[in-house]
């Protein structure tokens, strides 16, 4: 028989899935300017994706606590969004 988890840690997990998405997409922009520099032209088109996969991946993985995948995504997300505004 297979424990299932609580609800409650299930929406954690769901709320730490729709984060890593806007993370991703921040790691993989961050991932193409680091390997082609400020003219990266299409490079995103291969690291985005890739940025989000491993950041679902992270969200789902039973590594740390759920509250904690959580926060390491919202933190993560928050300055990738906060570093775009103030360079824009």
């Amino acid at each position: 028989m297979v424990a299932r988890a609580p609800k409650q840690a299930r929406l954690i997990v769901a709320a730490a899935v729709v984060m890593a998405l806007p993370f991703g997409w921040g790691l993989g922009l961050l991932a193409a300017y680091l390997i082609a520099g400020k003219d990266f032209g299409q490079l995103p088109a291969a690291t985005v994706p890739l940025g989000i996969l491993g950041s679902v991946g992270f969200s789902l993985s039973p590594i740390a606590h759920p509250m904690t995948r959580l926060k390491i995504l919202s933190a993560g997300a928050a300055l990738f969004v906060a570093f775009a505004w103030l360079t824009a």
